[in-house]
């Protein structure tokens, strides 16, 4: 079922569809859009992968004695949305977190289990054999900056999502101390990422290949007018695509923009042609952003804090909705993550690279559950006093996680 953005501009045949939209509020918005079932149902798996990876990080955050208490975890149950409790998330997860009991320090503790290390050790390997890539998104992405140059704490809020090593600043910025430089920002104690001139080549953005291969594709009749400036689409299923939209669609794709690795003019654009070619550049710049992403996804509101730097003022959540061919946004896991439509086939990346597959391995142990793993058998074999211990726990409650 199309939005109600969709079906107000079917009834506008003179007003350009990107241009305005019908006067509603931000989540009438956001609740109106086309579902897509094969996302939400990705973003399933991903709502609990994220609590995982938060507990995670916090177990291996202490690399000598890798685990943590209950007690320290059930403090933080409410700011990680562990709506069931610490000891219940975990033991939804058996084969990622282990629970015993220390006599020793008469305190209950989780840790990873070997298939856990194993699978977090395999991704800083990849992620150490790939930085060569992780230094050209890099670069990308402060190319595409007006002043290639973004905040330093902009960029950590997207470190996973590039692929980022634990210790970025030491084995990306001080190892490319001739390309990056670290330089006081305005405000105390925070520090923006440069990039040094001397950048030979000017980088050609993922859709301009898309359209090379379109053009070139055996037996293509697409005028290289129709081409030129087009952007991949495909729509959820069901989404109703009237003749007067697909007009609509088409027109969009014709219309010139600046590439995200152009220079812009500083020249304000308030005529309508201006305001949409404006629009334009920053559909491609976002798009070349996700194109950047190890899965091709990420927060909105991670992405919204480089608007400004990359020189377009629109609500970002907006564009995305207005461009429900190119991108999908889902709600999931309260959360707005957007993902680069073309990208997947299925709920998979179409392209996959070591550290996704890596990352889809925990999210294969997430979806596992408690399956194949504890027996009645075994859970008989656990301590009575371990037993007695998490019985504190248990009190613990909240809505369904």
């Amino acid at each position: 079922m199309g939005t109600q953005f969709t079906r107000w501009i079917m009834k506008q045949p003179h007003q350009h569809f990107l241009a305005v939209r019908l006067k509603t509020t931000s989540s009438q918005y956001v609740a109106s859009r086309a579902r897509d079932p094969t996302f939400e149902k990705l973003m399933d798996k991903y709502k609990n992968l994220l609590k995982v990876i938060a507990v995670q990080d916090l177990i291996l955050a202490n690399p000598i004695n890798p685990e943590l208490s209950l007690d320290f975890l059930s403090r933080l149950s409410q700011k990680l949305h562990l709506n069931r409790g610490a000891v219940s998330f975990l033991r939804k997860y058996p084969h990622i977190f282990h629970i015993y009991h220390d006599p020793m320090k008469s305190q209950t503790f989780c840790r990873l289990t070997d298939a856990a290390i194993q699978i977090s050790k395999e991704e800083a390997e990849v992620i150490n054999a790939s930085l060569p890539l992780v230094v050209d998104r890099l670069v990308r992405l402060l190319s595409m900056s007006r002043s290639r140059m973004l905040p330093l704490r902009a960029v950590l809020k997207v470190g996973r999502e590039l692929g980022l090593p634990d210790d970025f600043e030491d084995s990306v910025i001080s190892r490319n101390s001739h390309l990056f430089q670290l330089c006081d920002a305005h405000e105390p104690n925070t520090h923006n990422l440069k990039l040094f001139d001397a950048i030979p080549d000017k980088f050609t953005a993922a859709v301009e290949n898309w359209r090379v291969e379109e053009y070139c594709k055996e037996g293509c009749n697409v005028d290289r007018a129709e081409i030129q400036f087009s952007f991949k689409h495909g729509y959820p299923p069901g989404m109703r695509l009237r003749k007067n939209f697909r007009a609509k669609v088409k027109e969009w794709q014709r219309l010139p923009y600046v590439g995200p690795y152009d220079e812009v003019s500083e020249k304000k654009r308030s005529s309508k042609a201006g305001m949409m070619a404006v629009e334009k550049r920053a559909v491609a710049t976002v798009h070349e952003f996700l194109n950047l992403t190890v899965e091709k996804m990420v927060e909105v509101e991670k992405i919204s804090h480089f608007r400004k730097w990359f020189g377009f003022d629109l609500n970002i959540r907006d564009l995305f909705l207005d461009h429900p061919g190119i991108f999908y946004l889902s709600t999931k896991g309260k959360r707005h993550t957007v993902f680069l439509r073309e990208a997947y086939e299925r709920g998979c990346l179409i392209h996959p690279n070591p550290v996704y597959h890596a990352r889809r391995k925990l999210l294969d142990l997430v979806v596992l559950g408690r399956h194949g793993l504890l027996t009645d058998e075994l859970r008989s074999t656990a301590s009575k006093k371990e037993a007695e211990s998490l019985g504190q726990y248990d009190g613990e409650t909240c809505i369904s996680d």
